[in-house]
């Protein structure tokens, strides 16, 4: 009975921890699918949230309050706002970094990439430092309030996991209705399969990718806050291991494809989860990106992509 109980622990960890990365891989995959690009500079975006989240957080005297619907009031307000910045530093990104290699040969943007991304770890560590920064841990329950454990047949479920879980899904079956059920959805979707079609159409290629990498470094952005949440701190190098690993994920559902996006997170979550319990914790990233190599070498498409015939 303990095994079984670990083991459905370590699930219930591999979830938490697979909703933050399938929001990262959202952003990977909804660009890919737009643009063909790999922004390798998507898990910084993700890291600049959190410290996003910290800034706003320090502007507010949490000390005043004690818990209650006012606590999550706030928290509501920092979640929207580190999205928004993290938006608007998306758009900024495809404006002047990626807007005028669009038909440039592929190489160009993925050496842009690279290199945004170093420049935004280096100005986050100019402006945070290169050590660790705590997060105010002022939900649930109150600041400075332990976190509240529920047991469920002998496993205990933290409730900051829950916030992880309830906020990750949430955020993706908003992007799902955004995309299939609007007007700029529909744009978003023309533009991915025929971009010069989609232009004779009347709509305006540029401002649909650039909302592409707003919603997408936006989605960044909430996760970067409920990691805060989740962990307890933040580092300037965080979105290099999480953002390669929330590619895996986009890679293994099928980059292009919203819910493989969502699919490749919880199972890269569960994997790190389960590799960490049963054999150790210096394996975990060994085990992901192995999953990474043999997903490109035998479905280049993923568990959910399509095969799609060359263009010539």
């Amino acid at each position: 009975m303990p095994e079984i109980h670990q083991f459905f622990q370590q699930l219930i960890n591999g979830i938490a921890l697979g909703g933050m990365y399938a929001l990262i891989a959202l952003g990977y995959t909804m660009v890919y699918g737009i643009v063909e690009l790999i922004n390798f500079a998507h898990g910084d975006v993700y890291t600049l949230g959190s410290y996003f989240s910290l800034s706003i957080l320090a502007l507010i005297p949490l000390s005043r309050y004690t818990g209650g619907w006012q606590l999550w009031l706030i928290a509501s307000c920092v979640i929207v706002l580190a999205a928004l910045l993290c938006g608007i530093v998306g758009v900024l990104i495809e404006r002047l970094a990626y807007r005028r290699l669009r038909n440039a040969p592929r190489l160009a943007p993925l050496i842009t990439a690279i290199g945004v991304s170093l420049i935004l770890e280096n100005l986050m560590q100019i402006w945070k430092g290169t050590s660790e920064v705590p997060f105010p841990q002022f939900l649930p329950g109150g600041l400075g309030v332990p976190d509240n454990v529920f047991v469920v047949a002998g496993v205990g479920i933290h409730e900051r996991a829950l916030i992880v879980v309830v906020v990750s899904i949430l955020a993706m079956l908003a992007l799902n209705l955004l995309v299939f059920r609007t007007k700029l959805g529909t744009a978003m979707r023309a533009t991915a399969q025929d971009r010069d079609a989609a232009q004779l159409m009347g709509i305006n290629i540029n401002g649909t990718i650039a909302w592409t990498f707003f919603i997408g470094a936006a989605l960044a952005g909430v996760a970067g806050f409920i990691s805060g949440i989740y962990y307890g701190t933040t580092f300037f190098l965080n979105g290099y291991q999480a953002g390669l690993k929330a590619f895996t994920a986009a890679v293994l559902g099928g980059i292009g494809n919203i819910t493989g996006a969502m699919l490749g997170g919880f199972l890269i979550g569960i994997v790190e989860a389960m590799t960490s319990q049963y054999i150790s914790d210096q394996w975990t990233s060994v085990v992901v990106f192995s999953i990474l190599i043999l997903i490109l070498v035998f479905r280049p498409s993923g568990l959910l992509g399509e095969q799609v015939p060359e263009k010539v």
